[in-house]
């Protein structure tokens, strides 16, 4: 099948899904529109099928793909690999991809479609010509796992498992095992010049130091903005939910007790490492999660709209919504002790460091949703997101709490992509 055969048949594909899915609430002529535009986003705007057999999914309004975000910007097309071939060809292809960008550079955050030299900015970094932006964080090698492990839940598809993906595992595990040492072991620094400071890392790009806790240690957000402190809460959880993953891989898939082990030794480390530096008593909340630590004592206290966030764990499969700290930390977070949760007139709810000051992400309202364990609270979610749309329907990054109109962001595919995840489970 030619290239643009394929593109219109996935076009086809998600409309035909999204009219199924959309006559439901049909009467409801906001949703309806939005979940179609939302839902159809990813596949019709933002993914490339190409000759290799591989896909690539950008971003959006930057041509670029992110390991995290082409992740998250298919996890509504999921439920359809089964019925669907031509999503199945799209979600293992964009598999095939990432891992062949993580063997290229398993330090870069985002990818060019060709080997072209294209780039944020030119950093001083190790980069290849592939490599759109070279921040590293733990998460973008969290996310491609992630995929495959939801993919081959749905599937059983084995074919899936090819030696690069065995390699992958391995690398991954490598990596995160030299960067639970940071300073001593690692060879990775990153500095932009003029630039804001949240844009490159402090000490000659090496990042603050960080002493041994059993983490692995992130230089950047998955909003990528530098860690303050070098040990990121929220993504050794997923470090951890992840690195069960490759331990089941390891003894279902490869066979291969040596790596099992090696996976469980590590997701050990970073679970005791969470345990004994990742929780700090609040007076007003009890104990709660930290965002970031060093493992010298000090602390950052928030949340940040982008995933994996504390918000979000329940989703990750990290916790139980009904988990005490868990509990705790989202009363925390979801009130102005958060330095990044805003209350204005249109919306309340989480924002970034990385957009302005009272800027709500709807990717945080969405996650919102998807962890409320409330039928009412998610309701509320879904009407405050269809009213905070800037007229536009689609979602964006940020909005000013105060007029949705005013929003960073037109084209942005991830948050298209969890609205349409969360309607569908509103919807069941």
């Amino acid at each position: 099948m030619k290239l643009e055969e394929k593109q219109l048949e996935l076009s086809q594909a998600v409309e035909e899904i999204a009219e199924k899915i959309a006559v439901k609430f049909k009467d409801n002529k906001k949703l309806y529109e939005t979940f179609k535009n939302c839902f159809v986003s990813t596949a019709k705007t933002t993914t490339k099928f190409l000759d290799n057999g591989e896909a690539f999914v950008f971003t959006g309004d930057i041509a670029a793909m992110w390991l995290r975000d082409s992740s998250a910007q298919v996890v509504h097309y999921l439920p359809f690999i089964k019925d669907y071939e031509i999503i199945g060809d799209l979600v293992r292809g964009l598999i095939k991809r990432q891992m062949r960008c993580i063997l290229i550079d398993p330090y870069a955050n985002a990818f060019n479609e060709e080997a072209n030299g294209n780039c944020w900015d030119v950093d001083i970094t190790e980069s290849t010509p592939w490599d759109w932006e070279r921040k590293y964080e733990v998460d973008s090698l969290c996310y491609p796992i992630w995929l495959l492990h939801e993919y081959w839940s749905i599937l059983k598809d084995k074919s899936i498992f090819t030696e690069e993906v065995k390699q992958v595992c391995g690398l991954i595990m490598k990596q995160w095992k030299k960067e639970q040492n940071h300073d001593k072991n690692s060879e990775y620094s990153f500095i932009r010049l003029n630039c804001p400071e949240s844009d490159t890392l402090t000490r000659e790009g090496r990042g603050e130091p960080t002493g041994y806790t059993g983490m692995t240690w992130s230089g950047f957000r998955p909003s990528d903005d530098a860690c303050k402190y070098g040990y990121l809460i929220p993504s050794n959880m997923f470090a951890a939910v992840v690195l069960g993953y490759i331990e089941e891989f390891a003894a279902d898939i490869f066979m291969d007790s040596v790596m099992k082990e090696q996976a469980a030794g590590l997701k050990n480390d970073i679970q005791m490492g969470i345990r004994n530096y990742g929780i700090v008593q609040d007076k007003d909340f009890g104990d709660i999660y930290a965002y970031e630590t060093d493992g010298f004592g000090n602390y950052n206290l928030m949340d940040d709209a982008n995933v994996p966030s504390l918000l979000s764990l329940p989703w990750l499969k990290y916790t139980d919504v009904s988990d005490e700290i868990y509990q705790n930390t989202r009363q925390f977070i979801l009130s102005k002790k958060n330095p990044y949760y805003f209350e204005g007139t249109s919306a309340k709810g989480i924002g970034s460091p990385h957009t302005p000051d009272q800027y709500i992400w709807h990717i945080a309202l969405t996650m919102q949703g998807l962890t409320a364990d409330t039928k009412a609270e998610k309701e509320s979610i879904l009407e405050v997101l269809l009213n905070t749309d800037g007229g536009k329907q689609v979602m964006h990054e940020g909005f000013y709490c105060n007029n949705p109109e005013k929003f960073t962001r037109e084209w942005f595919a991830w948050a298209n992509s969890l609205f349409a995840l969360f309607v569908m489970e509103i919807n069941n």
